[in-house]
């Protein structure tokens, strides 16, 4: 799965721990279209094709083929999501919750990643476990931040991942449990790159303090059972 970047950062830094929350925009990566390509798309849009209507709304969201919009963004998302449309109904709860195209709303933002959380989608899972986790839009509520965090944990998502672990570190939604919480951050740290790759690592060995030379052994085996159990898509 692809992602329109990581420029919708929800930053929050701990006192001792490093916290990164992202909310991102899925995205098909569209290609640029011909003008009758382009006219085709537009009319299968309007005829109701989903697919239509969201890589519509994707263009308009990303300035790919069309000039940017994010009004008619959300008009083609709303559409789409309508339908059921999961990567629709997640992107268009990232318009509400940054503001973009509509009046920013953290409860219709909620409303729409539940509906997309609801039926499998990772990112709306992450997102939605944010939102639990901050109190944004809905009461913070830290048992069902690690509960989404984990339905999105379970497909590979990364951030979800290194959430996991704070959780564990700090006992907030799940029992304090350092060993676990090492195992989360070396996860992490096998299955990223970049900057979520360093935070991870930072916080790893923050960990690594409160265990036993075998308790860090037991959370490295944990955790490369939990990678073979998992096995990331190509």
């Amino acid at each position: 799965m692809n992602y329109k970047g990581s420029n919708r950062p929800l930053v929050v830094v701990a006192i001792t721990y490093h916290m990164v929350l992202i909310l991102v925009l899925a995205t098909l990566g569209t290609p640029l279209l011909a003008q009758p390509d382009l006219e085709d798309l537009r009319r299968r849009a309007d005829e109701g094709y989903v697919r239509a209507q969201y890589n519509l709304a994707l263009m308009y969201d990303t300035g790919q083929g069309v000039p940017e919009d994010n009004t008619e963004a959300v008009r083609w998302y709303r559409k789409a999501a309508d339908q059921g449309n999961v990567r629709a109904q997640n992107n268009l709860g990232v318009m509400y919750d940054a503001g973009e195209g509509v009046p920013e709303d953290n409860t219709e933002a909620v409303r729409w990643y539940r509906m997309a959380a609801e039926q499998g989608d990772a990112s709306a899972q992450y997102n939605l476990g944010v939102m639990f986790d901050t109190g944004e839009g809905v009461p913070e509520d830290d048992t069902a931040a690690v509960r989404w965090y984990r339905e999105a944990g379970e497909q590979g998502d990364v951030r979800a991942l290194h959430n996991l672990g704070l959780k564990y570190s700090n006992g907030r939604g799940a029992p304090q449990d350092r060993m676990l919480s090492y195992m989360w951050f070396d996860i992490v740290v096998s299955r990223t790159t970049g900057s979520l790759r360093h935070v991870a690592m930072l916080n790893r060995d923050q960990e690594k303090a409160f265990l036993t030379p075998a308790q860090v052994t037991e959370a490295q085996q944990l955790a490369r059972d939990w990678n073979a159990a998992h096995p990331r898509e190509l």
